[in-house]
């Protein structure tokens, strides 16, 4: 009572604002707002009567409360659990539509201990509240399946994908070879597929093809991931290391694929990938279909009724598989991408790019921007080239010219000069040679100009032309060693039998 008694000296005589008269005291805004109000209410005012203790004040600010008893009807919890799995639906709006029904009924603290305790009663699966196609849990079992080839004999071992939609507990799962990002992503999109709509968030967990660096605040998702989550209109939101807790949705649904599929295969031997996943989607039909123990109605009803609506729909397409990757633009327009050489424009030299790579093209990206685009070919060593992609003139790099080239080649040495000219002529385009070239004339600050020129006297000699095969010269010492001399032109063989030359003129 003596706070309350120095709040409304505060604000009575001293002419305090509500925030001035709680940072005085340290205590809430809303209390000291309280008090007053309930003063003004039991008709209080200031200089406060001498007869009036602390008792007194007490009971003139909290009058006793009148419980009335009276029997209340008891809410419904098991529909109000599955009303609180819709978007937006809150135990403070479905307490609202109780007592618009039953006015004699709980009060909210009350309704929601009441609650708590029928939530407690449920499986550990059905605890947490989820709403309608907001989450898909994802994970792989730690259970495999051995795969047999009928040809060879050889086992081995598929991976179980698994991912559960939040509010229906509806399950998607699929044998794949590996869990790497091929099938990763190839996984998701089958699983999307399946439910024929889209959550707003996917939560994996840290598998290292989904999330490139796991990190408690700020994890970083796989390009490739991010891109598939963006083209279906849907988000990431990995769980955090070792909190099993933030998935216990596909937890206990591994456990359930593990008991309700898994182990009424176990005595079947599969031949090939496509048996397995067929004789799972039989199984898994079964399970989304199979009624809850404790709650009404399946997996199945639930997500047609809770998650489907809510998700979003399929795009026009599926997402097609990318991997990305960097590429830095060499000296002559082309980037390197598994051994095979691709043009961009000549005006990104020197640039790194981000390439986009899938099973038939080859973008290039710059910030976002696509600046070219290839069919994808696996001929190692070759070039792909647009014209376009040329310039007119080497206004900006006038120094890699095939001229400027050969004449700083013959600064070395003739042979070298002529080296470097043949391997240009070779290709279809001089630029195309600028890289082989380069590296040429690097070997000379590596081994001098006298041994470059030695192996490129060997090499012309040799009808090798390569700058692999120059290394090698230079690496194993050839060129101190003298060139193979051509054998003489053998003696005539005398012999009575042996008419010669003068016997047809």
């Amino acid at each position: 009572m003596r706070q309350i008694r120095e709040v409304l000296r505060l604000k009575w005589a001293c002419g305090f604002t509500n925030r001035q008269t709680a940072q005085s005291l340290n205590i809430s805004r809303p209390a000291v707002a309280e008090y007053v109000k309930r003063a003004e209410a039991a008709g209080i005012t200031w200089p406060l009567p001498a007869t009036l203790d602390d008792a007194a004040l007490e009971s003139k600010l909290f009058p006793p409360l009148i419980v009335v008893k009276y029997p209340r009807p008891w809410p419904d919890y098991a529909l109000i659990h599955r009303e609180l799995a819709r978007k937006g639906v809150t135990l403070t709006l479905l307490w609202e539509e109780y007592k618009a029904i039953y006015p004699e009924g709980l009060q909210y603290s009350q309704f929601c201990e009441h609650y708590r305790r029928y939530a407690r009663t449920l499986d550990l699966s059905m605890r947490q509240v989820h709403r309608g196609g907001e989450k898909c849990f994802i994970d792989y079992c730690g259970q495999t399946v051995p795969i047999c080839d009928r040809t060879t004999g050889e086992v081995r071992q598929a991976q179980i994908f698994i991912a559960v939609l939040g509010a229906s507990n509806y399950t998607y799962c699929e044998a794949t070879w590996t869990q790497r990002l091929p099938d990763w992503i190839g996984s998701h999109v089958r699983a999307l597929q399946y439910f024929q709509a889209v959550p707003e968030l996917l939560i994996p967990d840290n598998l290292r093809s989904g999330v490139t660096h796991a990190h408690r605040y700020e994890p970083i998702v796989n390009e490739t991931y991010a891109e598939m989550a963006a083209h279906y209109g849907s988000a990431i939101l990995p769980a955090r290391v070792r909190r099993p807790r933030d998935k216990a949705k596909v937890e206990v649904a591994v456990q359930i694929v593990e008991r309700w599929i898994l182990a009424r295969l176990r005595h079947e031997t599969f031949f090939s990938l496509g048996e397995l996943n067929r004789a799972i989607a039989a199984l898994l039909a079964r399970l989304n279909a199979r009624a809850f123990r404790k709650l009404a109605g399946s997996r199945q009803e639930l997500f047609e009724t809770l998650d489907r609506p809510m998700m979003k729909p399929l795009p026009a397409a599926p997402y097609v598989f990318g991997e990305w990757k960097r590429a830095r633009v060499h000296i002559d327009y082309h980037i390197e991408v598994d051994r095979h050489y691709y043009s961009v424009p000549y005006q990104w030299v020197g640039r790194q790019l981000e390439v986009r790579l899938t099973a038939n093209t080859v973008e290039a990206f710059h910030r976002g921007k696509r600046i070219a685009s290839h069919v994808r070919t696996h001929l190692r060593g070759a070039h792909t080239t647009v014209p376009e992609h040329m310039p007119r003139t080497h206004r900006e790099y006038a120094e890699w010219t095939p001229r400027r080239l050969i004449e700083w080649a013959e600064k070395t040495g003739p042979a070298t000069a002529r080296l470097i000219e043949t391997i240009m002529a070779a290709r279809a385009h001089p630029q195309q040679g600028f890289r082989s070239a380069l590296g040429v004339m690097r070997l000379g600050k590596s081994y001098g100009r006298e041994r470059l020129e030695a192996a490129c006297t060997r090499s012309l000699a040799l009808g090798v032309r390569s700058y692999r095969s120059l290394e090698s010269i230079l690496r194993q010492g050839l060129d101190r060693s003298p060139l193979p001399e051509r054998a003489d032109t053998p003696a005539p063989i005398a012999h009575e039998n042996v008419r010669g030359p003068d016997y047809y003129q």
